[in-house]
């Protein structure tokens, strides 16, 4: 991740509006700012999410509350819980997706 280029600022969250994605089960809602290649998001995942696709994108994740888990294509899985983080590079590892039993609201760069 490179961030030249990117302004100095701060984000007021409660002022960034939400977007609403349905999962293969369950729904998130995700708030985001895009800073000229660098993506921050704010993602509050509901009861019984699962993503609706793999992805092979890469990823900071920090888990600000509740739990959640990261799945791998290949049977790998990583149990995040608050103040756990995950990463992952862009396009060189096995694709991830997003489970999520009883919610969970992380912070996510890409």
């Amino acid at each position: 991740m490179k961030l030249d280029g990117v302004p100095i600022g701060a984000i007021d969250w409660r002022k960034v509006t939400a977007v609403g994605h349905a999962g293969e089960t369950g729904s998130a809602t995700a708030r985001s700012r895009d800073l000229g290649g660098v993506q921050l998001r704010i993602v509050q995942y509901g009861a019984g999410y699962r993503a609706d696709h793999w992805c092979a994108k890469g990823h900071v994740v920090h888990v600000l509350a509740g739990e959640l888990v990261i799945e791998h294509d290949d049977g790998q899985r990583f149990d995040l819980s608050a103040s756990m983080s995950w990463h992952a590079p862009d396009d060189s590892g096995p694709p991830h997706r997003v489970v999520c039993a009883t919610g969970a609201t992380v912070f996510i760069v890409d």
